[in-house]
């Protein structure tokens, strides 16, 4: 018999564990500073509730089952859905609602290289009256947060769904809602698969005038200035709305901000600005995505306040530090003895430099220097401190760095202070 995990899951391994918690650590210091309240929705949620974001189909890429109670229920696929239902069902919360959520989330999509069916999302949502300043706000977290994690070449690229379909009304005279979507999809697709590929996909399903038009639409971008010239659109109204979001923006020095208007997101979600915030060093697509979704609460029963938010994929995130070489390596310290009359020393010291938070280890098993120096560098030790017998003595250990190879000396009283600037180096 094997004993295996199901198809799209892994364990997740001790460095990766490591480095998901870093992340979680710099979410939660940012949320803090940002005043979002963390929230933990719950893992599961009734079918019919998942339902309300994405609809009746979902049940086909998503873990649904029946419950021993005969419900049909289904383990969450976000966390914008829980945070939502959580939000809107709690009318003794004071406007705006501010929650943020790291956790995982699973799907039952086709395991690809570096997708699992389970992963990690962090999730930061405003819930208001409609104010464009929670936009910004919610702009600004990401900016902050992916800088905070060493991604400094991001950009966030927005656009405003509103003003689109302003666009398809005013100038290519088309009113109908289906036909409207049918364009949404289409613009959706150009950055994906290519002009051809959405010339090929929707002719006959749209005039080549309408074609021709989003396509040329959908190549649009830049500062909003040239976007705004670009565009030939002056007369939108909409427009303003761009215009007031910048200047927030502006205003909270978020400077890596480009106008899209082939950013479409969500087709049947999203209700008002969209945004995605990407690394072109990297060149991975999206690491966060997210924008108005007023539909959503009033789907929950809330006309009366509307939403805005986004969400992280976390490995995707994890995936860019690694390629930016912006992830942390964890330097770990390992102590060796060269007898059982020093162990005593070297324990001591292994206890001393952990209670300070360096990570140690040591050998257990009492075998020769050499084995013990092999057991560091299999561990990945930066460092190698040794405890002789004549330089314990006198108080003093042997530093061997495990990059080059190189050894000193040092004084026993000296070396947290000593191990923290030769860390800092590595």
């Amino acid at each position: 018999m094997k004993f295996e995990i199901p198809r799209g899951m892994r364990d997740i391994d001790y460095e990766e564990a490591i480095n998901i918690q870093e992340m979680r650590d710099a979410f939660l210091d940012t949320s803090r500073a940002f005043n979002f309240k963390l929230i933990a929705p719950s893992t599961l949620e009734l079918l019919s509730t998942l339902e309300v974001k994405a609809g009746p189909s979902i049940s086909n890429e998503i873990y649904a089952f029946k419950d021993k109670g005969n419900r049909d229920v289904a383990l969450r696929f976000d966390l914008t859905v829980g945070l939502t239902r959580y939000a809107t069902s709690r009318r003794d919360l004071k406007m705006p609602i501010k929650v943020s959520a790291f956790d995982g989330v699973w799907r039952y999509d086709e395991p690809q290289a570096g997708r699992y069916r389970y992963f990690h999302q962090w999730d930061v949502e405003i819930y208001d009256t409609f104010n464009t300043e929670s936009d910004a706000e919610i702009i600004q977290f990401v900016s902050v947060l992916l800088k905070k994690l060493g991604l400094t070449n991001v950009i966030i690229e927005l656009n405003d769904r509103k003003l689109l379909e302003e666009y398809i009304k005013d100038y290519l005279q088309v009113f109908d809602e289906q036909i409207i979507n049918e364009i949404f999809r289409a613009m959706d697709k150009v950055p994906k698969k290519g002009s051809e590929a959405v010339y090929n996909e929707f002719n006959g399903k749209l005039s080549l005038s309408v074609l021709n038009n989003l396509i040329s639409l959908s190549s649009v971008h830049g500062s909003i200035d040239s976007v705004y010239s670009k565009a030939q659109a002056s007369r939108l109204k909409n427009w303003n709305r761009l215009f007031e979001l910048n200047d927030s923006l502006k205003s909270r020095n978020v400077r890596n901000v480009e106008i899209n208007l082939g950013i479409v997101r969500g087709l049947d979600y999203y209700s008002g600005f969209v945004f995605e915030a990407s690394d072109p060093s990297v060149k991975i697509g999206a690491l966060v995505g997210g924008g108005r979704y007023d539909t959503l609460t009033e789907a929950f029963g809330r006309k009366d306040i509307g939403a805005s938010g986004a969400a992280g994929g976390v490995e995707r995130i994890l995936v860019a530090l690694k390629k930016s070489r912006n992830i942390e390596q964890h330097k770990m310290i390992y102590v060796a003895f060269t007898s059982n009359d020093t162990k005593a020393r070297a324990l001591d010291i292994v206890s001393d430099l952990r209670e300070r938070g360096y990570a140690t280890d040591y050998d257990f098993s009492g075998r020769p220097l050499r084995k013990q120096i092999e057991d560091a560098a299999a561990r990945g030790a930066a460092i190698t401190v040794i405890v002789g017998e004549r330089e314990s003595r006198i108080g003093r250990v042997t530093i061997k760095s495990m990059h080059d190879g190189l050894e000193s000396t040092q004084e026993i009283d000296k070396l947290p202070e000593f191990l923290q600037e030769k860390l800092s180096k590595y």
